[in-house]
């Protein structure tokens, strides 16, 4: 297992690959409002 991750790892690193996160952290705080307490000062 470990190889084949390696291998897929090297594959999309060689290939410059980018990563476009769609979940933003406020989508998180909305969607996960009880994990993200607010702050009140």
């Amino acid at each position: 297992m470990r190889a084949e991750v390696a291998a897929w790892q090297r594959q999309r690193n060689d290939a410059n690959q980018v990563i476009r996160w769609r979940f933003t952290t406020d989508n998180a705080r909305i969607k996960l409002h009880r994990l993200y307490p607010t702050i009140e000062g």
